[in-house]
């Protein structure tokens, strides 16, 4: 049901009820694109419904789902159209028209093709769970997410939401673990990683379906190289890929989560339940995992530091570019005096 997660945190002075939100993305309902409109985007029911609710409140969990259509003019094409229009206007005037006049033909050449453009759609769900204030987007980058987000926020005024950020970066965490061959507790590492430096041309090192408990990776973490992408499985029950932004992508529900037959559209509740229900303790342990979680501008948990474990190998190195990476240092690192 969910593929790839980006987490934030829905600020404290927001609240609504599902019957709110429902009459606030009426009014931005999806439309299809009209002939000479290049885009559209607004939301759909995630059930799959025409004209059905915007909003499912299952198991005290809030769907959404964003959807967004787009005309297609391969570039090609366009370019052809603007020549055949510059074309006659040379024949016209006897002159080649210039840059200025040749943006002017581009911008008519795509009103000309538009009519007749193939469209591609993708939806993006929308997760917020109230009770714990998250808001979790199901997308594969973090463009597509500020565009929901972007698209939430102006249907709902006083929406503000937040990238979770964690007390230690994802990194940095991912370098340990690997070193010291032990997962967090929850969590087993699976077969795929990748490592890149941070110096001169950034070599990326990738490995795939390969075991991971090898000297040779400690090796590239010693000689700088730090985990940009880790496979993970939780509880034996939810697979997924960990990112240095704190994206948890590639999700896959293993065998036996979802157990109910029957019809697809008979089981949307049964499968948004389950699904949920897996990934809010999910992503509760995995930020546990990386030290807690860091409210901006406030030092992390004390708790938090007393808890992580301690190293079994030589530590690695801090990650200056992870996205979500506090300044303080996890306990299995310390400073050089």
């Amino acid at each position: 049901m969910f593929k790839n997660l980006l987490v934030y945190r829905l600020g404290a002075d927001w609240s609504a009820t599902v019957a709110q939100i429902e009459a606030a993305l009426e009014g931005a309902r999806f439309t299809e694109c009209g002939l000479t409109q290049p885009r559209s985007m607004g939301w759909v029911s995630p059930r799959g419904e025409d004209h059905g609710a915007l909003v499912e409140a299952v198991a005290g969990q809030w769907l959404l789902q964003l959807m967004v259509e787009q005309k297609l003019v391969p570039g090609s094409v366009l370019k052809r159209q603007v020549d055949a229009l510059a074309a006659q206007v040379e024949k016209q005037t006897g002159r080649k028209p210039g840059k200025k006049q040749r943006n002017e033909l581009k911008g008519q050449a795509l009103l000309d093709l538009l009519p007749m453009a193939f469209t591609k759609r993708a939806s993006v769900k929308v997760w917020i769970a109230p009770a714990e204030r998250l808001l979790v987007i199901d997308a594969s980058s973090a463009g597509r997410a500020d565009e929901v987000l972007t698209a939430l926020t102006q249907a709902l005024p006083g929406l503000t939401a937040l990238l979770v950020n964690t007390a230690w970066s994802p990194a940095t965490a991912m370098a340990e673990w690997l070193t010291s061959g032990e997962a967090p507790a929850g969590f087993t590492i699976d077969r795929d990683c990748e490592l890149k430096g941070a110096d001169g041309e950034k070599p990326v090192v990738r490995y795939a379906r390969h075991a991971l408990d090898i000297d040779e990776i400690r090796a590239h973490i010693q000689a700088g190289k730090l985990p940009t992408r880790l496979a993970l499985t939780w509880t034996g029950r939810v697979s997924f890929m960990l990112t240095e932004g704190l994206q948890i992508k590639k999700i896959a529900f293993l065998d036996g989560v979802f157990e109910s037959g029957g019809k697809k559209e008979d089981n949307f509740e049964a499968d948004a339940a389950i699904a949920t229900g897996e990934l809010a303790p999910m992503i509760g342990d995995l930020l546990d995992a990386l030290g807690g979680e860091q409210v901006f501008g406030e030092a992390p948990e004390a708790a938090a530091t007393a808890a992580a474990p301690a190293p079994s190998a030589p530590a690695a190195p801090a990650s200056s570019a992870a996205p979500a990476a506090s300044t303080d240092l996890p306990p299995w690192e310390s400073a050089t005096p």
